[in-house]
């Protein structure tokens, strides 16, 4: 919901970081690994309660997130296998810190965290679904007109669970409801997508 503003304000810093890494040569793949695997870091950080740093570490990966692509455009090797890297490594590490909220407390956490994990399947997969049949039959991409994948919008998209993920480590004891009520968000996100999707597909066949 909040993506189509947050992209045009981060925009103009990204695109000065991109300029200084393509003068060192870094190539975007690079950049998209290596927040990955700073991203990572987060798992065991938050396993051991440690939130400030695993804040940190997921914050690192989410301005990665952003100037992988940032960099692609500035070099012109902007590709499909390297958006196809992008968001298949995102989904990990979306995951990966959900899982380790749940190894921080097992007994608090388990449950909201397996809750919010199911809502997550929801909304990636009604976004990569769509993905496939907007390319199918060619539509066009309005509002993200630079990304890899259609951006099927939502109530929930990568800023929303960003600020979850930095509210999550900041009341880390309060991560069963916050969690809870960021999954009912990401399902109700789902259920848009999946009724959206379908409508605009059927429409497209019959045009077709």
């Amino acid at each position: 919901m909040l993506d189509r503003w947050t992209n045009a304000w981060i925009k103009p810093p990204l695109a000065r970081l991109a300029k200084g890494l393509a003068e060192r040569d870094v190539t975007p793949n690079q950049v998209t690994v290596a927040s990955f695997l700073v991203g990572m870091l987060a798992l065991p950080l938050l396993a051991q309660q440690a939130y400030g740093l695993a804040l940190a570490v997921i914050l690192v990966n989410r301005l990665g997130d952003g100037l992988d692509g940032a960099l692609a455009r500035y070099t012109g090797q902007a590709s499909d296998a390297g958006g196809f890297l992008d968001i298949g490594l995102d989904f990990l590490f979306y995951a990966a810190v959900v899982l380790g909220f749940a190894l921080a407390d097992p007994a608090a956490n388990a449950l909201a965290a397996a809750f919010l994990l199911f809502a997550f399947v929801g909304t990636g997969s009604s976004f990569l679904a769509f993905a496939i049949m907007a390319t199918k039959h060619e539509l066009a991409r309005p509002r993200f007109e630079n990304k890899a994948f259609y951006y099927l919008h939502g109530l929930t998209e990568g800023t929303e669970t960003i600020l979850a993920f930095v509210i999550f480590c900041l009341w880390p004891a309060q991560f069963a409801l916050l969690a809870t009520v960021f999954a009912a968000a990401c399902l109700l996100t789902t259920g848009t997508r999946l009724w959206g999707g379908f409508h605009t597909v059927r429409l497209q066949e019959e045009k077709a």
